[in-house]
Parts: C-alpha cells; sequence; structure tokens
C-alpha cells in the first residue's frame, strides 16, 4: 500500500506542474507583449507581471521543501535552508495579497466615471505602479526579517508550545512581543482584505449601472456583450474572491497551529494546500478573458 505520505508529495508536484506552468506562460505571454507588441501595453499588465512573477516564487520555496519531507528526504533541509524556505515562503504570501490589493484598487480606479470622487487618481496610476512595488518588496522584506533568526530546523525542536510551524521548520515564540508581533501581522492583512473587498463592491456597483445604462440605451443583445475592460474587472473580480476564501481558509488553520499547546502534523498538508490553491488557479482565471492570449495566438498562427 502506497504510503500516505508518498501520496501528498505526488499531490504536491502536480500543484507545482500546473502552477508553474501556468504562471510562466502567462508571464512570458505579458513580457512578449511588454516588448514586442507594446501598443497593447497597459500599466496594469506590469501588475500582471508582479503577481504571477510572485505566485511562482510562492509555489517553488511553499511546496518544494514540503515535497522534500514527504518522500524522505527532509533531512537535507539544514538550519539555513531551513531559514530561506520559511523567509522566502512568508515574503511571496504577503507580497500576493499586497499585488493582489493593489489590482482590484488599480482596475477600481481605472472604470471608475469621470465625475468619481477618485477619478483624480486616473492620471496617476500608471506612474505609481512601480514605486508600489518596491514599497512591499522593503516593508515585507523588513517585517519577516526575524524569521532569519528564530527559524529552526524540525529536527532541532519539540511540536509543542506556540509557533509558526511547517512540515520541515518551524519560528520560534521567545517572547510575549512576538504574539503582538502576529496581531500586527493580522491586523494589516485584514486591512488589505477589506480594502479588497470595498473595491471589488465598488466594480460590482460600476458594471451593473453601465449593464442598466446599456439595457437602456441599446439591444438587450448589445447589452449582454462585454467590452474588454469589462471582461478584465469580471476577471480581477474572480480573482480577489478566489483569494479571499482561500486567505481565509488558510488564516484560520495557521492561527490554530501557530496557538496549539500541542501540533498535529495531519494538519500542515491542509495549510499548504490552502495557501498554494490560490497561485495555483491564478492565471488560468486571468487567461480565460485575456485579450492578449488571444491575440498572440493568432499572430503565431499567421
Amino acid at each position: 500500500m502506497i504510503a500516505r505520505e508518498t501520496i501528498l508529495g505526488f499531490v504536491l508536484i502536480s500543484q507545482v506542474c500546473v502552477g508553474f506552468i501556468g504562471n510562466s506562460l502567462l508571464l512570458v505571454f505579458y513580457v512578449y507583449m511588454y516588448f514586442i507588441h507594446s501598443h497593447l501595453r497597459k500599466p496594469i499588465d506590469v501588475i500582471f507581471m508582479h503577481l504571477t512573477l510572485v505566485n511562482i516564487l510562492s509555489i517553488l520555496f511553499s511546496l518544494t521543501p514540503h515535497i522534500m519531507v514527504y518522500f524522505g528526504v527532509g533531512s537535507a533541509i539544514s538550519g539555513v535552508s531551513c531559514k530561506a524556505f520559511l523567509y522566502i515562503n512568508r515574503l511571496t504570501r504577503d507580497l500576493s495579497i499586497c499585488t493582489t490589493s493593489l489590482l482590484s484598487t488599480f482596475q477600481a480606479i481605472t472604470i471608475s466615471p469621470r465625475n468619481a470622487k477618485w477619478a483624480w487618481l486616473k492620471s496617476r496610476l500608471s506612474t505609481s505602479v512601480f514605486p508600489s512595488f518596491f514599497f512591499f518588496w522593503i516593508l515585507n522584506m523588513l517585517i519577516y526579517i526575524h524569521l532569519i533568526d528564530t527559524g529552526v530546523s524540525r529536527t532541532n525542536v519539540s511540536m509543542v508550545g506556540a509557533g509558526y510551524f511547517q512540515a520541515y521548520c518551524r519560528s520560534e515564540v521567545r517572547n510575549n512581543p512576538s504574539h503582538s508581533f502576529v496581531s500586527v501581522l493580522l491586523i494589516k492583512d485584514l486591512l488589505l482584505v477589506f480594502l479588497m473587498i470595498c473595491t471589488s463592491l465598488y466594480m460590482v456597483d460600476v458594471l451593473r449601472r453601465h449593464h442598466r445604462r446599456a439595457k437602456h440605451l441599446h439591444s438587450p443583445s448589445l447589452s449582454a456583450q462585454l467590452s474588454p475592460e469589462n471582461k478584465a474587472t469580471h476577471s480581477i473580480l474572480v480573482v480577489v474572491s478566489i483569494f479571499v476564501l482561500f486567505y481565509s481558509l488558510n488564516n484560520v488553520m495557521t492561527l490554530y497551529i501557530f496557538y496549539a499547546p500541542r501540533k498535529n502534523s495531519k494538519l500542515y498538508p491542509i495549510t499548504v494546500l490552502f495557501s498554494s490553491c490560490y497561485p495555483t488557479i491564478c492565471p488560468f482565471l486571468l487567461m480565460k478573458n485575456s485579450k492578449i492570449i488571444s491575440h498572440i495566438y493568432s499572430s503565431f498562427l499567421r
């Protein structure tokens, strides 16, 4: 009979393959358009490129060490590699939530009417993308710098007490301020999720009003047709919804494991699957209504 760990290993390998290929293809498509078809370039495409790059890093650095553990080579993960995996895993996770929040905010401002309160931000969108990326990277790199000091290989610690646990590594809680640190991180994430929800509701309202006006001015068949901007908005709404769903599930499991006095190793695969579902599914949701994909595909056929 095949061991449970081996089955989990193959499941994670399949997730790595699907997610890596999907995100890599989407990243190549956007890079190709950015440099070859510059006339189709849009400021939001840079956000898509950054999101797919973060997804690739998240999938590789969150799933690879677990795959090693489930195939019995977890002992190869030393203290240094444990710290590296743990640090980059948490870094890419927060970069993902920041980029997704930026994406939803960017699109909400883009489709806002001219008389909207934040319509004046439209002219500044294109110049604010790269500074936002720089801020996200620096902020999150500084936030999780303590993991380099507190990360410990699982072979050197017991599975009791508070702390952030993975199948291959854990972060030690050495003093009470660590609990305050977790609270600050949780508040930061909740604020970003709240921003996503607010901008998503705003986009839904804008689309609803646009559909009502189109239905009033044109025939039902014309009002049912979606413009490229509306298609992009629908895709972003689905992406944000999927993110909020898996983020909530993963956070509940992570907080439970963090504060549980005794750790249940059977919960680790669940948290890994929850955290990696979004970066795996995300590129295929974006490809569905992407104008660039159909354009490049037709150019290749020609």
